[in-house]
């Protein structure tokens, strides 16, 4: 399944019928609603649906924003968060996701599962400025990277605790309601979880067929450049939990959700991992060019056939 996902015009947007017109227009039907939607939004949307001018493939939560949310911020509340109020606040606006998931016959919906407290611009925004300027293979960059790793596999234990619980949580609702729990790989080494903890989490459900894994191609990537994992290597591991993934591009080192074709990723070697017919969903930055999709879209259709409709 083909999908492009709201996350590039939903901020142009106030009616969300509209925003569904205009993804239609660059020649997509299947369709995830992301994060970042206002409420106001929504009736459009089911306007659109009503139509049958597309298929809702995918939701990613949170969807619709929370009302007191003023931004795009899809992890304004986590599950490993140390105050309660806050993961109960996850927990009640992830349940909301799921319910409009079943309204729109969604197959999937993707889930961000925390972070553990660590300042990124310490960690992963210094590594990324070091690699930018060429010191990957330097002694400081390979220390400043040991130094990450270590700190966090001591703290990350309560954290990944306390996801487990969430989504133990949330894993009976979706089975009652039919969609399936996406769990995304994240693009900072801090976000909860990571490759090992991924790992651990798919062994933990591995008897629920609720719950899979999300592969991020451009997330990934950023963690590829960085040192932190072999994305080919990675890939072969969790392949045989891979639900879906979201399809961008990543200009060296770290400027992710370009175009498809416009960066450095090898779109072959990666869809060889994937399950025929399983979601593919473009999430792309709302930056890029109408015209540049649609010839990419071609060059995708083209190139990749059995991987397009």
């Amino acid at each position: 399944m083909l999908a492009f996902s709201s996350c590039w015009n939903n901020s142009r947007h106030t009616d969300g019928e509209a925003m569904i017109e205009e993804i239609v227009d660059l020649g997509f039907f299947h369709i995830e609603l992301s994060h970042g939607m206002s409420v106001a939004k929504v009736p459009g949307i089911r306007s659109a649906f009503r139509r049958g001018i597309f298929s809702c493939a995918g939701v990613h939560n949170f969807f619709p924003s929370p009302v007191e949310v003023m931004i795009d911020a899809p992890d304004a509340y986590e599950f490993t968060s140390h105050r309660p109020a806050d993961r109960q606040r996850a927990l009640d606006l992830t349940f909301r996701t799921l319910d409009l998931a079943a309204e729109f016959k969604a197959h999937y919906m993707v889930l961000h599962m925390g972070s553990v407290p660590m300042n990124p611009k310490k960690w992963t925004d210094r590594l990324t400025t070091m690699v930018a300027a060429g010191g990957q293979t330097r002694p400081d960059y390979v220390k400043a990277k040991i130094n990450f790793v270590r700190k966090r596999e001591k703290i990350s234990p309560l954290y990944f605790h306390r996801a487990l619980e969430a989504l133990a949580a949330i894993a009976g609702r979706a089975a009652e309601l039919g969609v399936k729990l996406a769990i995304e790989s994240r693009s900072r080494y801090e976000d909860m979880p990571d490759e090992r903890e991924m790992e651990e989490l798919q062994r933990h459900f591995a008897d629920n067929p609720w719950v899979g894994y999300w592969h991020d191609f451009g997330h990934v990537q950023l963690k590829h450049n960085l040192g932190l994992l072999d994305h080919h290597e990675w890939l072969e591991r969790i392949a045989p939990h891979l639900m879906g993934g979201h399809v961008h591009d990543v200009a060296w080192p770290a400027r992710d959700h370009r175009t498809p074709f416009s960066g450095t990723l090898d779109y072959a070697a990666i869809l060889r991992h994937f399950p025929a017919g399983c979601p593919l969903t473009w999430e792309l930055s709302p930056s890029r060019d109408a015209d540049d999709i649609r010839a990419a879209l071609a060059c995708w259709q083209a190139r990749f056939p059995e991987r397009s409709s």
